[in-house]
């Protein structure tokens, strides 16, 4: 991608309806439209979505693919997705609002900094799909279900909340099933290393990403856990 166009979407960002943006680690402030200064911590459904439905996140959600999935299938529900990727966001926000999807919006930030952004218990299901897996061993802090990210899901969930991780990496699989040992406030509610060998267990796992798609014609398995917080 030329720089030219990568500058255009930058600019274009700060014009879309459904997008927030977090410039600096530092300084945790959040940019709307216009690069207007907002507080939506607490408020994201009352003052974004202008309802009192629930709020699932999607965590890396890259183009927003998934992200636009889940809400199309669950019109009640409000979805934001977290990337850190400008360009990446505004792919999907243009097509949020495109497809009239108002219950989309987008947060572009480290998922480090997530709970600057939400306040405890604000969200009720948070998604991982296809994240980096990180796989050298140097890195595995930066796993997005390293115990550190959990902590800070748990904080950001309500009682009860759940966490879905989706990925084609056996090594994330695996990595995630032992961390989550270590991690008495987390449940796991259903677990498979191949879920497309017997019927799905929810609607939501049939969405399928370009990623995803390009996995499984690689032949890789797709595998899939569903974890409870408390």
């Amino acid at each position: 991608m030329s720089r030219r166009n990568k500058l255009e979407k930058f600019a274009e960002l700060l014009t879309l309806i459904n997008v927030y943006q977090n410039y600096s680690f530092d300084h945790p402030a959040l940019h709307y439209t216009g690069g207007n200064l907002v507080q939506r911590k607490g408020k994201w459904a009352k003052e974004h979505f202008q309802n009192d439905n629930p709020i699932g996140l999607e965590l890396a959600c890259g183009g927003g693919e998934y992200t636009l999935g889940l809400a199309r299938q669950n019109p009640e529900w409000n979805y934001i997705g977290v990337d850190v990727k400008g360009n990446r966001i505004w792919k999907g926000a243009k097509q949020a609002l495109a497809d009239e999807l108002a219950n989309v919006a987008f947060l572009r930030t480290r998922i480090e900094q997530i709970e600057q952004f939400f306040e405890r218990g604000e969200i009720q299901e948070i998604w991982i799909t296809f994240p980096d897996p990180f796989l050298r061993k140097s890195k595995s802090n930066r796993r997005l279900t390293a115990l550190s990210f959990l902590n800070k899901y748990r904080n950001l969930l309500v009682e009860g909340g759940i966490l879905h991780l989706k990925t084609d990496s056996p090594e994330l699989y695996d990595f995630t099933l032992e961390t989550l040992e270590t991690a008495p406030f987390c449940k796991i509610l259903y677990h498979d290393d191949d879920i497309y060998s017997q019927p799905l267990v929810q609607p939501a796992l049939d969405i399928k990403t370009k990623y995803e798609r390009m996995h499984l014609e690689a032949g890789k398995q797709i595998k899939y856990l569903q974890i409870q917080m408390g």
